[in-house]
């Protein structure tokens, strides 16, 4: 679930970077609103990784 939170948080830093460099104007808003988005299920994803720990696997 980290992982998943790691690739969204790089993606939207990606389209930050083209929506406020000015690169792709119309793309701004949709950029700034996918950055927040992806960072707060990045913090989320992080903490509950945090809280749940390590599960032992069970091979059956």
């Amino acid at each position: 679930m980290l992982r998943w939170a790691l690739i969204f948080f790089v993606v939207a830093l990606v389209a930050a970077v083209f929506g406020f460099g000015g690169i792709a104007a119309g793309a701004a808003g949709i950029a700034k609103v996918l950055f927040f988005l992806f960072l707060v299920l990045f913090v989320v994803s992080l903490i509950a990784g945090m809280a749940g720990g390590r599960r032992a696997r069970i091979d059956l």
